[in-house]
């Protein structure tokens, strides 16, 4: 895997980190490509519960598109998308540990996961519109479907970065703490995810993002067939006979 990305493994949990700390963690091809073959890698590996994405360093989670290599005429795209990730549908929960500002492209690839840790320092923020651009990776598209419709047009027009408590009292963030404690934090989240069903929670997740926007009326059959098809799950039946043996359940992923 190139230095771009670096991969851990923390028991049920894969630790990516953007790895371009003296670039702010500004996105490339080269890191693009990496990142996207590191998500896909940790979806498809079995002993992989749940995916955490942080930055190298404390100066940035990332500063978005790296500009110079834009210049350049380098696209830092992939068949999923900007960074390799704002359209890569991945099963596995992807939680972004934010130890800095995630501003622009980085703040796109922060809404691309599923839940959030922020270091108390970080900041979030879509300045496009005071360089005469727009957010055009999802923030426009994804922020009013997480925070209210006159957060996301202030966030939007104003251009202004907000702050990780801001971004908490909004949804946006599911816990802001220390900065020393971010990485472990959001590890332990993965953690505690690792220890339910994982074809539970990759329906879960599944259900939730593809009716999150339709009518309740369109969304009932996507739910009503997921409910089907875990019932007569293995892991289904397992959680039933371990709540009945008083013992941990043997999840199988079937």
């Amino acid at each position: 895997m190139p230095d771009e990305v670096l991969i851990e493994r923390r028991g049920a949990v894969a630790l990516l980190t953007l790895n371009r700390p003296e670039a702010r963690n500004a996105i490339n091809r080269a890191a693009a490509l990496a990142l996207e073959e590191a998500l896909a890698a940790a979806d498809a590996d079995d002993e992989v519960r749940a995916i955490v994405l942080t930055g190298a360093g404390d100066k940035a989670f990332s500063a978005g598109m790296d500009l110079k290599a834009f210049a350049a005429g380098e696209l830092p795209f992939t068949d999923h998308g900007f960074a390799g990730i704002v359209t890569h549908v991945l099963a596995k929960p992807v939680i972004a540990a934010v130890n800095g500002p995630a501003l622009a492209g980085g703040f796109e690839i922060v809404l691309s996961c599923d839940l959030v840790v922020a270091a108390d320092t970080a900041i979030f923020g879509i300045p496009e519109a005071q360089r005469g651009l727009v957010a055009g990776a999802g923030g426009l598209v994804r922020l009013p479907r997480r925070i209210p419709l006159a957060q996301a047009l202030e966030l939007a027009l104003v251009a202004d970065p907000i702050s990780a408590a801001r971004a908490y009292e909004l949804g946006l963030v599911n816990r802001v703490v220390p900065a020393g404690e971010l990485v472990d934090t959001a590890v332990a989240l993965g953690e505690r995810i690792a220890r339910n069903a994982p074809l539970a929670v990759a329906t879960s997740k599944r259900v939730i993002r593809e009716t999150v926007d339709l009518p309740e009326a369109d969304a009932w059959p996507i739910n009503d067939a997921a409910f089907a098809a875990i019932g007569a799950s293995a892991d289904a039946l397992e959680g039933a006979v371990a709540f009945a043996e008083k013992r941990p359940p043997r999840w199988t992923g079937r």
